[in-house]
């Protein structure tokens, strides 16, 4: 449901920033989608790893783990909105024999702009919480990462 109103964000707004004209003499959202770049923009995501078709009965879209990173991303770029005095700070010890996820996991902070204060210790002013306590627990390191907020740090 979440990728069907995705698509449907990402075509609908491509197509007024092309169209903006017919969006005008339509009077809102009721003008009819352009069909093919429906398919193009389904067609770009799959080529990019980002979806996967799988048919069942019928034809369905699913997003893969790329497309998941993509999409957590995405959403901890957007918020961009005035800083509320709390620092996001993420510690973490994951033991040597999930080092492969422990790397990554300060890979994808320094890409999601956390600044590190440690090695397994990063910090940032974006209100992203829970979008990093869903990753963390869909990435399987719960046990070892936790994830903190506060208004009260010294630096």
């Amino acid at each position: 449901m979440a990728l069907e109103k995705v698509v449907d964000g990402t075509v609908r707004m491509n197509d007024f920033i092309n169209n903006p004209g017919y969006y005008a003499y339509w009077g809102g959202w009721e003008y009819p989608l352009d069909k093919s770049l429906l398919s193009k923009t389904l067609k770009r995501l799959r080529e990019n790893g980002f979806v996967d078709f799988i048919e069942d009965e019928d034809l369905a879209i699913r997003l893969t783990d790329r497309g998941r990173e993509k999409a957590i991303l995405e959403k901890i770029m957007l918020i961009d909105e005035k800083w509320d005095g709390r620092w996001r700070i993420i510690i973490f010890d994951v033991p040597e024999k999930r080092r492969l996820a422990r790397d990554l996991l300060r890979v994808r902070l320094k890409s999601w702009g956390f600044s590190p204060w440690q090695r397994s210790v990063w910090v940032s002013k974006k209100n992203c919480t829970e979008v990093l306590r869903d990753y963390i627990k869909k990435v399987g390191i719960k046990d070892w990462v936790m994830v903190l907020e506060s208004d009260n740090v010294d630096l």
